[in-house]
């Protein structure tokens, strides 16, 4: 693959080439190592890594992605996924006996050029009118949700070419815009803004509770089906807007019991992020807590993008609690997970993730992770009807280090399916008929086969996270 733009910088560090390779990833490097995050240097192995990028104002770009190929103390090649598709190359040179000079080049496609244009400020045009069927996805390619995002892009598009190639809707083409939130309320408004003048008849918000408002407030009454198909806290569900996904009242009520025998005690504190979706998943959890004779001594919230816990752990500590649950997402709980394991918090208390994802759980690393527990309406190594065909296409259109199938990119697959199914059908109904199907349709359903399930109340696979990197589903509720 050839690529039209490559982004470069370097750093010169005092050190030799062998112990600036060692330090490669580790925390006590990040700030003079392009910010790179990783448990082990080995293919396969998951990695972040920021890069500078100057320009009027300048930022990093935190790339996700994972270890390709590996020449011990001279190059480290890294296929990444998120904000874009491509590959990095790391080399080290020793300068000096002890001085090492890092240089990082990243290769950028149209996809990554439109990504860093629009990121840095630039007004790009609008697509233009065009014969195909127009959808937009949005979704957290960069910011703290970009983690357990990571494989909603592929999963949208994986549906798509599955539409065209049954002949589309209607003998016309399905086309999808993908746009970036930026985990950013404000830009998830202007982005649907953009997608409304694309002619989207539809738009799949993948992204937290706060952006998902911005954007059905951006749609107004302007007929579009507005749709957010991963985990969320329920309500504000009318008209044009369908919401799916796993409820917290459902997750915390299947695990509430199982948790608190594990325990050997019913006092639980409550994590979470100053915006809609952590409100609305700890009234929930009190509520069936409650009802199970469960306890909260606690509950604090913090805002998102937020790294050191220190003093949230400390409030745990003191609170007696026996369990935790966390509602914080992406790189917030990677981070509070892992300050949780270093303060030993992990040997006095049960954890309860709502949002642990195979994603988030192996950037949080092996070792770490040992008895999280979760409730989720799907896992890449679910026993489900259709899953493997699923995963084995999934693979081989994207590649054996593409991000897992989770169950925050997994539905975005299920809900363009069942929209596109709509629209093949009922051609002429108007958006609210079309949301109105969506709904109804997916709630009737009996279907236990990927592609085709029940959307609007998933059953939930039951797992808990093992030290060995295994996310191990131990049960199922219907």
């Amino acid at each position: 693959m050839t690529y039209p733009l490559t982004l470069s910088s370097e750093s010169v560090i005092d050190l030799p080439l062998a112990e600036v390779f060692a330090l490669f990833g580790a925390p006590e490097a990040s700030s003079w190592l392009f910010g790179a995050r990783c448990d082990r240097i080995a293919v396969g192995a998951p990695v972040r890594i920021s890069l500078p990028v100057q320009s009027h104002a300048d930022f990093a770009v935190e790339v996700l992605g994972r270890f390709t190929r590996i020449r011990h103390q001279n190059l480290i090649v890294i296929e990444h996924h998120q904000p874009w598709r491509g590959e990095m190359r790391v080399s080290f040179q020793a300068t000096e006996p002890y001085r090492t000079r890092v240089r990082v080049q990243a290769n950028l496609d149209a996809n990554g050029i439109d990504w860093l244009g629009r990121r840095i400020g630039l007004v790009l045009p609008t697509p233009p009118p065009t014969e195909a069927v127009r959808i937009g996805v949005l979704t957290s390619k960069s910011g703290p949700a970009a983690i357990y995002a990571m494989g909603v892009e592929h999963l949208a598009e994986l549906a798509v070419d599955e539409v065209n190639a049954m002949g589309g809707i209607g003998g016309r083409p399905l086309e999808v815009l993908i746009a970036d939130d930026a985990t950013e309320p404000a830009q998830a408004a202007a982005e649907t803004a953009r997608m409304i003048r694309a002619g989207c008849r539809a738009i799949f918000a993948c992204t937290t509770s706060a952006s998902f408002s911005a954007v059905t407030k951006t749609v107004g009454d302007r007929g579009i089906v507005v749709v957010q198909p991963v985990i969320n806290e329920g309500g504000a569900e009318a008209g044009t807007v369908v919401r799916f996904g796993e409820r917290p009242a459902a997750q915390v009520a299947a695990l509430a019991r199982p948790l608190m025998d594990d325990a050997g005690g019913r006092r639980w504190f409550l994590v979470g992020q100053r915006y809609s979706w952590s409100y609305g998943a700890h009234r929930a959890a009190r509520r069936i807590l409650a009802d199970k004779a469960g306890h909260v001594v606690g509950q604090h919230y913090v805002p998102l993008g937020t790294a050191d816990f220190g003093a949230v752990i400390e409030r745990i500590r003191k609170s007696g609690a026996d369990i935790v649950m966390s509602s914080l997402i992406g790189s917030d709980e990677v981070a509070f997970q892992r300050q949780c394991t270093d303060a030993g918090l992990r040997s006095t208390t049960r954890m309860l993730s709502l949002v642990m994802d195979e994603s988030t759980y192996e950037h949080i690393g092996p070792g770490v992770t040992d008895g999280i527990w979760t409730a989720l309406g799907y896992f890449e190594s679910a026993a489900a009807a259709g899953n493997r065909d699923l995963v084995a296409r999934y693979r081989q259109q994207y590649g054996r280090w593409a991000p897992p199938v989770t169950a925050l990119s997994e539905t975005v697959y299920e809900a363009v399916l069942q929209y596109a199914r709509i629209l093949e059908t009922h051609p002429d109904d108007h958006a609210r008929a079309h949301a109105d199907l969506l709904r109804t349709r997916s709630a009737a359903t009996d279907s236990v086969t990927v592609g085709a399930r029940d959307l609007t109340s998933q059953g939930l696979y039951l797992a808990r996270t093992r030290s060995d990197g295994s996310l191990h589903i131990f049960d199922r509720t219907d």
